[in-house]
C-alpha cells in the first residue's frame, strides 16, 4: 500500500514539474513580449521624427521563411528580422535603395563625411527618386539614437524627406556568436566580426528589397564622384546581358549593385554560410554555382562569371577611412579605378579684382576659383567676413551661381551668408542711402543690394535689370561658422559675356 502512494507521489511530483516548467516558459515568452513592448514604446517617444509611422507587416514572405532554418533562435524571436528603431519616412517605389551599414568605431566615425558626399550635387529629382538606409548595427538604444540624432541635426531636410531613414536591429536577431570556428587562420575576433557583418548585411538587405527597383551597397567611409547616380543608372540601361551584379568599385564589398528582385536569393545564399567565409567570398561562390561546369575549366569558369558580374570603370567610390570597425585594424584600401575628383568647376568670368578678409589655406587662393583654376578654401569665417569681386568696368549682371563645398570637403559650406551687389551708379547709391531700396532688395549701410542668400551651399539667382549696371559683386558672412569655408564654382553671367 505505501510503495502505491509512494508511486502515485511520485507521479504527481513529476506532473507538478512538468507543469511548473511549461508555466516558466509561457511566463518567459509573456515577459519577452512586455520587454519588446517596452522597448518599442521607449523608442517612439525617443524618436525625434514625429510624422514617423512603422507599418511594415511583421510577418515573413513565404519565399523568405528558410531563414529560420539557417537561424534557428528566431523561431522564438519572430519580430527579430523587423528593424526596431526606425527614423524616416519609410519611403517606397523608388529606383534607387542605397544601404549603408555602421557600427561603433574605436578611433573615428566617418559617417557623416560618407553622407554629405553621396548627397552633395544631387538634385531634386534625385533626392526623390532615391533613398539612404543607415543601418547602425549595435543594440545599444542609446548609441543609436546618438547616430540618428547626429544624422538627423546634420540632415533634417533628408530626414523630413524621406531621403535619409536611420535603423537598427533587435537585440535579438543576432545568435550566440561565442564559439565559432577558426578559419583562414582568422583570429578568434576577426572570425566574430565577420561574421556579425554577414548578418548584418543580409538584415540590411530584407528590409531594403521592397523599397525600390535597385540596391546598391555601400560603406560607412566612402567618397562619391558627382554624378554617381547618373552613372549607375547608364550603365545598368548598356547591360544586354542578364546580369546579377554590377562593380562600381573594386574594393570589398563597396559600390556593389543589384536588382532587388535578386536580394532574397542572395540572403538566403549568406545565411547559409555566414559563419563560414566573407561576403565577398560568398558572392563569388553563388556565382559559381549557378554558371560554372565542373567539367569545364578555371578559365571557362571565369569567363560565365564575368557575364553576371560587371565591372564598371572608372570607379565611383573610393574607401576613406584609416580606421577599420574591426577593433585595432588600420585599413589603407584605395581604389587604383577612381583617380582623382575634381573638386571645382569652371566658368569663364568677366575681368574682375577679388579680394577677401578671409585667411586662406595654402594654396587655394580666391583668384584661382575665379579663373576657374581650382577651388578657394579658408579658415572658418566670423561674422562681418567677405568675399568680393570688383569689376574692371561696371556690368550688366544676368545670373550668377556660387556653390561651396565639393566632394572631399562636403561639410565646408557656407551659412549666413548673403549675396549682395553695389550699383555703379552714384545717384542711385546716394538714393538708397536717403530712401532704402526701391527694388524690393533690402540696402546695407554702405550702398549695397542684398539679391540673394546661401541655401544648403549655394546661392543661385537673377538681378533686375533696373539695377543697371554693377561695380561689384560680395558675399558676406553674417553669423560665426562652424566649419572651414570651400568656394568650389563662381559663375557671374552678364550681358557681355
Amino acid at each position: 500500500m505505501y510503495e502505491q502512494q509512494f508511486l502515485e507521489l511520485q507521479q504527481r511530483l513529476l506532473y507538478a514539474e512538468k507543469e511548473n516548467k511549461k508555466r516558466s516558459h509561457e511566463l518567459s515568452n509573456a515577459l519577452e513580449e512586455i520587454k519588446h513592448i517596452i522597448a518599442r514604446i521607449i523608442n517612439l517617444t525617443r524618436n525625434h521624427t514625429d510624422e514617423m509611422n512603422w507599418n511594415t507587416p511583421r510577418k515573413l514572405p513565404t519565399h523568405l521563411t528558410n531563414i529560420y532554418y539557417y537561424l534557428p533562435h528566431l523561431r522564438e524571436h519572430h519580430d527579430a528580422i523587423f528593424p526596431d528603431i526606425v527614423f524616416g519616412q519609410q519611403r517606397t517605389g523608388v529606383s534607387l535603395v542605397m544601404g549603408i551599414p555602421t557600427v561603433k568605431r574605436e578611433k573615428q566615425s566617418y559617417l557623416i563625411n560618407t553622407l554629405h558626399s553621396l548627397l552633395y550635387g544631387l538634385s531634386e529629382e534625385q533626392k526623390k527618386d532615391c533613398v539612404i538606409i543607415i543601418f547602425v548595427a549595435e543594440v545599444d538604444a542609446e548609441y543609436v539614437h546618438s547616430v540618428a540624432g547626429s544624422v538627423e541635426a546634420s540632415f533634417p531636410r533628408e530626414i523630413q524627406s524621406g531621403v535619409l531613414e536611420v535603423i537598427s536591429p533587435p537585440a535579438s536577431y543576432y545568435p550566440d556568436l561565442s564559439n565559432l570556428k577558426q578559419t583562414f587562420g582568422d583570429s578568434e575576433i576577426r572570425v566574430r566580426w565577420r561574421t556579425k557583418q554577414n548578418l548584418d548585411y543580409s538584415f540590411l538587405m530584407l528590409y531594403a528589397q521592397p523599397k525600390g527597383s535597385f540596391y546598391l551597397q555601400l560603406e560607412d567611409d566612402i567618397i562619391a564622384k558627382a554624378d554617381y547616380i547618373e552613372s549607375i543608372k547608364s550603365f545598368a540601361s548598356q547591360q544586354s546581358q542578364d546580369w546579377m551584379v554590377l562593380e562600381f568599385s573594386h574594393l570589398g564589398f563597396i559600390g556593389k549593385l543589384f536588382k532587388s528582385e535578386d536580394l532574397p536569393l542572395l540572403v538566403e545564399f549568406f545565411l547559409m554560410f555566414y559563419k563560414d567565409k566573407p561576403i565577398d567570398w560568398l558572392i563569388d561562390h553563388l556565382l559559381w554555382v549557378k554558371v560554372c561546369n565542373p567539367e569545364k575549366d578555371a578559365a571557362h569558369c571565369d569567363r560565365e562569371k564575368a557575364k553576371l558580374r560587371v565591372r564598371a570603370k572608372p570607379s565611383l567610390f573610393q574607401h576613406m577611412g584609416t580606421h577599420s570597425s574591426l577593433p585595432g585594424k588600420i585599413q589603407n584600401l584605395k581604389d587604383k579605378d577612381f583617380g582623382k575628383n575634381v573638386l571645382h568647376k569652371a566658368h569663364d568670368n568677366p575681368p574682375a579684382k577679388v579680394d577677401t578678409s578671409l585667411k586662406t589655406y595654402q594654396q587655394y587662393t580666391l583668384e584661382k576659383v575665379y579663373e576657374g583654376q581650382d577651388c578657394f578654401w579658408a579658415e572658418a569665417p566670423v561674422a562681418g567676413d567677405y568675399i568680393r569681386f570688383t569689376f574692371l568696368n561696371p556690368l550688366r549682371v544676368e545670373r550668377y551661381l556660387f556653390r561651396s563645398g565639393n566632394m572631399e570637403h562636403p561639410g565646408d559650406k557656407l551659412y549666413n551668408t548673403t549675396v549682395e551687389v553695389l550699383p555703379a551708379d552714384e545717384t542711385l547709391r546716394k538714393e538708397l542711402d536717403d530712401n532704402g531700396s526701391k527694388f524690393n532688395y533690402p540696402a546695407t549701410k554702405d550702398g549695397y543690394l542684398k539679391i540673394g542668400a546661401f541655401e544648403d551651399g549655394v546661392a543661385e539667382g537673377r538681378v533686375r535689370q533696373a539695377v543697371g549696371r554693377i561695380q561689384a559683386l560680395r558675399l558676406r558672412f553674417g553669423a560665426n561658422s562652424p566649419v572651414w569655408a570651400i568656394l568650389s564654382e563662381v559663375l557671374i553671367e552678364t550681358s557681355e559675356n
